[in-house]
């Protein structure tokens, strides 16, 4: 079975499902049509979340898309890490998709992310994987998530189809991605380093949409920095001043953070609540000026040189 030809636009906002195995029924259908009522299209899983396709498969049970209306959601999902280590073996890659259309309940995916580089990745493998999925209709579309400019690139050189999106940790008080170049070539520096190639810049010129996780983490997952005035002081003046001005809220202007750099950057929203679902799809829709967009950046303890 082929999938359908059309489909739904991209939201800016992208609805992570990693938390919803402790979700019963009722709130899985309300969560995910509250956010489709709202202006979400596209809904985030992998085989990992909620253990060995835990999520996926509430998801299916909770028929948290009626069947009628699959066609109206862009279902998205990532493979490659397993049982404490990666794997991006062309028969996991396989093994793994089907149970997750089993779990799903749905006969193909949207879009299918590897989930993490793999140090003992072989592209072709890779690529005959994706060429088997893509022939049997079971998956529409590829791409990687947490991958650097030169592990892309590498892929890129076996794969077939176009990569259209890599998920990379974004918030303003982790923001290497972005922070590093605008301090570039300042020695002495921590914040100029280049861990990842200029992913940020390569993925723009090559038509890789970023899919921003995380949009509300401190590094190193010590919690949100909405409300953290013991590390984050200035930057939670800077949002509180500027949700009064917007009539929003801290988390949906630091959402607009995210949602103002001109990659126009798909922000994937982790919460199983549907306010705080409404919150992020506010601050996608929220245009900042330059300067509060700077004001926000310097705040959070990033320097422009």
């Amino acid at each position: 079975m082929q999938p359908p030809r059309s489909e739904p636009t991209p939201s800016r906002a992208i609805l992570g499902m990693m938390r919803i195995d402790a979700l019963d029924d009722e709130r899985i259908r309300t969560l995910v049509a509250s956010a489709r009522d709202a202006g979400i299209t596209m809904f985030d899983h992998a085989d990992i979340y909620g253990g060995d396709h835990g999520c996926e498969r509430r998801w299916g049970e909770a028929g948290a898309v009626p069947a009628g209306e699959r066609e109206q959601v862009i279902v998205q999902s990532k493979v490659g890490i397993r049982d404490g280590r990666y794997d991006s073996s062309r028969e996991h890659i396989l093994a793994s998709v089907d149970e997750s259309l089993a779990a799903l309940r749905t006969d193909y995916l949207d879009v299918l992310l590897i989930h993490r580089p793999d140090a003992l990745a072989e592209p072709d493998e890779i690529a005959a994987a994706f060429d088997t999925l893509h022939d049997a209709g079971k998956v529409r579309r590829f791409g990687v998530s947490n991958h650097t400019t030169g592990q892309l690139e590498l892929l890129r050189a076996s794969v077939r189809q176009p990569l259209i999106a890599n998920q990379l940790q974004l918030s303003i008080a982790h923001a290497p991605l972005v922070a590093q170049g605008v301090a570039a070539n300042i020695a002495g520096l921590d914040q100029s380093a280049d861990r990842d190639g200029a992913v940020l810049d390569h993925c723009r010129r090559t038509g890789v949409t970023v899919q921003a996780w995380s949009p509300l983490q401190k590094p190193g997952w010590t919690g949100t920095f909405v409300g953290d005035r013991e590390n984050y002081a200035d930057l939670n003046d800077v949002l509180d001043r500027l949700a009064a001005d917007y009539g929003v809220t801290p988390a949906a202007i630091a959402i607009a953070w995210i949602a103002r750099h001109p990659a126009r950057m798909q922000i994937v929203l982790g919460t199983t609540d549907p306010g705080r679902v409404r919150e992020g799809i506010d601050g996608a829709n929220l245009q900042l000026t330059r300067e509060q967009w700077y004001e926000l950046f310097t705040a959070a303890g990033h320097e422009l040189p």
